[in-house]
Formats: C-alpha cells, structure tokens, sequence
C-alpha cells in the first residue's frame, strides 16, 4: 500500500481513468451530502485562512506501485461517492462556464473538460475519466456527452447534477469562490497492489466520510470481489444485476438489507440483528463453501429468494390471486412473518406446494396477524414465532401441518379463537386502530368478485363524533347518551364507509339514512342493514356490530382441524415428571429452598408468558424457550443464562463466562446467588436474556 496526499483536481487530472468495478455499490450520496460539500467548497473558497478541505480518501488497485506515467485503468475499492459528486459539480461548472471568455482562477469550461472530466486524445470508453457501474455509467457519459439519459436513468446521478445546476445558478455568475473552494479540495491517494494487499480486508476497515455502507453493500462485495474479473462480469450479470433491476434504485437502497435478514433467517434459523447481517452471512457463506460452483449455487439461490421477497414486498407478483393476497399482507404490515413467508414460496416455486394451498396458507398468516392485532395481543414474540415456524412443517402434508401448528399455539403465542375475536372486535376502538382502511376494505371486498377501492371512500361515525351532540342525537340514544356516545363511539358497530361525508354531516339518523345518496340507497356490503333501522342507539349499534364480527370470523378464519387430527400433531409429553422433592436441596429446606422460593417468584413476575418446568438436575424457566436455568445447591443457586457471555451487561461482575466448556442447562454465562439482597442485582441480568429472546431489544 502507498498513500499520499494530494490536491483533488490534480489527481483528477494526472489519473488516466477510474472504473469502478460492478461488484461495488451503485452511487447513492443524497442531497444532504451534496449540499455539505457545496458548502464546505464555498466557504474554503470564500477566505484565504482557509488553505486546504480534506474530504477523505479514494482507494484504488494498479498493477505495480503508484505511478503517474501508469496508463492502465485504476479500479476503485473506496471513493467512488467521492469522486462522482465532485465530477458531477464539474459537469454542471463546465457548462456554467461556457462561453465566458478568461478563465476563473484557472479554471476554463475547456480545461474542466479536458483535465478533470474526459482525456481528449483517448476514444470510446477511455475517453472518460471515470467509468461507473450499470445504470450509473450510462447516465453520468450522458451528461458528458451533452445528449439524452438513457430509458433507466439513475436517480441519483441526475438529481444531484440538477442540484449543482441550481446552487451554481443562485450564485449569479460570480463562480469564484466555487472555483477556489474546489482547488482547495485535498484527499489520500491509496494505491493497492493485488500481490501484497487484501482489498477485501481494506475495504471493510475503512471508516468511509461519506454515507455508512449498507449490509447489502458489503456482502455483495465480499460475494465478488476475490473473484476473477470475467467471474465477478458473469456472476453479476447473471445473477446480482437482476436483483438490482427487480429492487429498483429507490426499493434497493431501502429494502435489501431487510431482504437479507429474512433470507438468512430461513437459512440459519436464527434471526441476525439488521447491523450484523453481513457478519451472518459471512458465517452462512463460509459454511457453503469457498469453491466457485458453491460460490455460484449461494448467488443463485439469494437471487431466487430475492424474487420471492419482490413478489411479497414489492408487490411485483404475477399471478393475481397471490398479488391480492400480498397487498393485504404489505398493508397489515406482517414483516415478522417474512421469513415464514420467503421458505413457502420457494416451496411452491419447487413444486413442493400447490398454488391454492400457497394462497391459503397466506390467508393463515394475515388472519393470525390481524386476530392478533385486534385482541392486543403482544407482537414482541411473533419475529420467533415465525423464524421457527419451518420447524413444524410436514411437507408432505403441508397446509395440514400449517393449521395444526397455528391451532396449537398457546398462551402470548396464541391464535385468537372465534369467540375471543369476536368479543374484542365488537368491542374495540377500531377508528383509531392503525390498519382501519384495511379492515374496511377487507370487510367490504369479501366475496366480491368487483372490488370496491376503499381509497374512494371516507370513514364515516354513523352516530357522529362531535361531543356536544344535537337535542335530535340526544334524544335518538337515550338518557344515558353521553355513555352511550363515549364507550360506542369508535366501535365497529358506528363505523362504515360513505363517498357523502360531508352531506351526512352532523345531520340525524333519519336524515342520514332517507336522504338522496343516503344509507337507504348505498351500494356498500357494509351499510346492508343500515338503511332499514328506525332508530340509532345502543342496541341498534350493538347488533350491528355482532352481524359485521360473525362475518369477519369468515373473512379471517381460524384454521380448524378435527380433534382427532389435532392429536395427531400434539407434541407427545415425557412420561417422567420432576418436581421440588427431587431437587435434595430444595427438598430438604434451608437456605436453598428460601433462595430459590424468592428467585421463581421474581421470574415468574418478569411475563405471564413465563413457564417454570422441572428438569432432574436443574428447573428451566422459558418464553420461547429457556431463558434461564437454575440448579439448586447446598446453600446457593447456579443460573444458566441463555446468551452469549459478550453480550451481558454486568458492572457487578457477577456472571462468568462458560462458553465451551462442559456444563448442564443451556447458555454462555454462569451466575450465582447466595443472597437474598442479591436477587434484584441478578434479576436485572436475567432479564437481559429474556429480553434478547423475545426481542424486546433490537
């Protein structure tokens, strides 16, 4: 490695090319960077205390050391934001320049050209300075060469060129300060040679000024780069540049990194923190295989799930019943069951499940979701829920397998049944609840084979929301009408849809309902009934409520299964049980038994998730699974917490690391108590791991 400091502009101009290789992220600096080297370039430019603006590092590979006679390309490894803004700037000054006689502080529109943007004597790829990647190239050449953007354009590339263009042309024709402020513009000049660097190793250890490298950005590098340069060409084309394209610019920068977390969660089965996806998988990558054909086999299979997860997230799925079934799930927002949802469509691209029981096996996940949802059922469980759900699976009896698994959930696991669904729903503040357009438009749709666009339509409060009803209002619900307007208000009972908001106004119910457009006349499934009432009150909206929950059992439905066939998937139960008499410590009292008395108490208090279970040498405490594991000695107890030892938070130093050693429970950090006063200490540890395990930390 050579580094050097050097003047941006001259080693812009003494630099035959830069290229930067396809396996590197597509530019993606935003207005906000742009804007901050725009002013930092003014205000060096507007002062002469103001010698010089570093603004990082370009990293490059060459063949030999550094060279300025050196003719050959130089591939970058770090700098490209840099490098493109500052060229894109010098488009834009260029063209501000034209025609303007005297160069300004040396600087000429021919000379930005000629230097710093093209080499002139060079023809056809060689002739410009730098060469970016895919889309991006064919957009920035075109702003060189004066002509049209290509069909796909980049984004990023003209929306920033369209920004310098402005901020020049505020400037009035006085481009001096401009001019100075980016000859002021200093960098490191790093040159790598292939023998003795690693670019890989470099690359990740590089604190970037620019904007952080997404996890996408360095997996895709690592896939690639160490790769010979026709492979890296084949496997990106092939492979990597269909995902980019499937994404879109916009869908990659905020959805790959999600994409990949879900993938490696079907993959691994656990679930990578969205920081530490790449350190995932690199793990997953390593376990593949290092040789090309695995190498290749890993870029496929990810390009694959990429396309399920468009098709689920992005909404590009062609078959139309799936493409339905997808929206409802976006707009429920169900991302926890992401990767439940990535291993059945590969199933049902392989052939191993059928397109209809694809299709119902969605329908499963929406209604578990949104059973949930309504009944307030805690979410912080579902992200496990899901990542273990291909645990349960029997492929060869698929949706079967599905629905006894969602039957047989218990507890904060659960799967709300009718009656509980139906008990929440009638009763719960649905107009506040955040998917209300979804409810409604479910609701509405069910059964139609034309569906109604909800969007058309306005939430409308049959009795009206306005506190200080009309005397007509007051009379309609009865003396108790303050009651009835607080506790019925926002239930499913008085809400429906209307395109005539704003004529029902305030008005009374039987204005609402005769009046042209009224509730009598509506086309809408969801005023049925409506239109007939004489009165609107208590009772009326109650009824209401319980026809609309009777069919939302329907709409989301729960996925019965005969007894006998439940019986079958019953998790069969060891005939040996255990319990305090087994335990010799805790049998015999003393101060044992009066530790382990305070600490279940203080774990079993943690959730009502929380399940205690006896095991011969030791009792488990679970949510997920055991979250802590207690052994009773003589006079202390000895807990298991069931996480990594680098991850305890610890000040006391209480715990002890017992990673790879051989112990009983299940987990990285050894704890003892011999105290009652340190119960509270401990419990603050053990709640770390229950926490991580049921993801209540990010």
């Amino acid at each position: 490695m050579k580094a050097t400091e050097a003047r941006f502009i001259d080693f812009l101009r003494k630099s035959p090319q830069f290229v930067i290789p396809i396996y590197q992220r597509t530019y993606s600096w935003t207005e906000k960077e742009c804007q901050q080297l725009w002013d930092d370039i003014l205000n060096a430019g507007a002062t002469d205390d103001i010698s010089a603006h570093f603004i990082g590092s370009v990293v490059y590979i060459e063949q030999g050391l550094y060279s300025v006679s050196s003719q050959s390309p130089l591939l970058v490894i770090d700098g490209q934001q840099r490098l493109t803004t500052v060229s894109l700037l010098l488009t834009a000054l260029a063209k501000a320049l034209e025609g303007q006689g005297e160069p300004m502080d040396g600087f000429s529109s021919r000379k930005i050209r000629n230097w710093y943007l093209v080499n002139p004597e060079e023809e056809h790829d060689r002739h410009f300075k730098l060469l970016l990647s895919q889309t991006d190239r064919e957009s920035l050449l075109a702003l060189l060469k004066g002509i049209e953007q290509p069909t796909q354009r980049s984004l990023r590339i003209n929306e920033n060129y369209e920004l310098f263009e402005s901020l020049i042309a505020e400037q009035d024709g006085e481009l001096l300060s401009v001019c100075k402020g980016i000859a002021k513009l200093m960098l490191v000049d790093i040159s790598l040679t292939r023998d003795h660097d690693n670019p890989q190793l470099i690359f990740e250890s590089m604190n970037s000024t620019g904007r952080e490298l997404s996890q996408a950005d360095l997996i895709r590098n690592f896939i690639l780069m160490e790769l010979e340069p026709e492979l890296q060409t084949s496997l990106y084309e092939k492979y990597w540049r269909p995902m980019e394209i499937a994404f879109g610019q916009a869908a990659y920068e905020t959805h790959f990194d999600r994409f990949m977390r879900h993938y490696l969660t079907v993959k691994t089965g656990d679930i990578p923190r969205i920081g530490e996806v790449y350190e995932a998988f690199k793990l997953h990558a390593h376990a593949a295989g290092d040789d090309t054909e695995d190498v290749e086999t890993l870029v496929s299979e990810v390009r694959d799930f990429a396309r399920y997860y468009c098709a689920i997230a992005l909404g590009t799925e062609a078959v139309p019943e799936l493409s339905v079934a997808f929206h409802d799930l976006r707009e429920l927002r169900v991302d926890v069951a992401y990767p439940f949802l990535l291993e059945l469509y590969d199933d049902y691209a392989q052939g191993v499940l059928s397109l209809d029981d694809f299709l119902s096996a969605v329908r499963i996940v929406e209604s578990y979701v949104f059973r949930r949802a309504v009944c307030a059922i805690p979410t912080n469980s579902l992200n496990r829920t899901f990542a273990t759900f291909g645990n349960a699976l029997k492929k060869d009896r698929y949706l079967e397998s599905i629905r006894a698994h969602m039957s047989l959930l218990t507890s904060y696991r659960r799967f709300p049944a009718d009656e509980e669904f139906r008990r929440y729903l009638e009763s719960a503040d649905l107009y506040n609840f955040t998917r209300r357009s979804y409810w409604l438009r479910r609701l509405e749709n069910h059964g139609r084979k034309e569906r109604v666009v909800v969007d058309e339509f306005t939430i409308e409060h049959i009795m009206p929301q306005k506190e200080n009803l009309s005397v007509e209002w007051r009379d309609e619900l009865g003396p108790e009408w303050e009651e009835v307007h607080q506790s019925l208000l926002h239930t499913l009972g008085n809400l429906t849809l209307t395109g005539y908001n704003s004529e029902y106004s305030d008005h009374p119910f039987d204005k609402k309902r005769d009046m042209e457009g009224g509730f009598a006349q509506s086309p809408l499934k969801l005023n049925a009934g409506i239109g007939s009432q004489e009165n609107w009150n208590a009772i009326t909206i109650r009824q209401r409520a319980k026809t609309l929950s009777a069919q939302a059992v329907e709409v989301w439905s729960y996925p019965l299964l005969s007894p006998e066939m439940l019986n079958v998937y019953r998790p069969q139960k060891s005939t040996i049980t255990y319990g305090i008499e087994d335990h010799v410590h805790l049998k015999q009292g003393g101060n044992a038994r009066v530790l382990f008395e305070a600490f279940r108490t203080a774990v079993l208090a943690l959730d009502s998730n929380v399940t205690e279970e006896f095991r011969k040498v030791y009792v488990a405490y679970k949510a997920e699974t055991n979250f802590v594991d207690a052994a009773p000695a003589a006079n202390r107890l000895s807990l298991t917490l069931n996480m990594p030892y680098a991850e305890i938070d610890d000040p006391k130093g209480m715990s002890r690391d017992v990673t790879g050693m051989s112990r009983w429970g299940n987990g990285d950090v050894d704890v003892g108590i011999e105290k009652l006063d340190q119960i509270p200490y401990v419990m603050g540890l053990v709640r770390q791991s229950y926490e991580r395990q049921m993801e209540l930390v990010e």
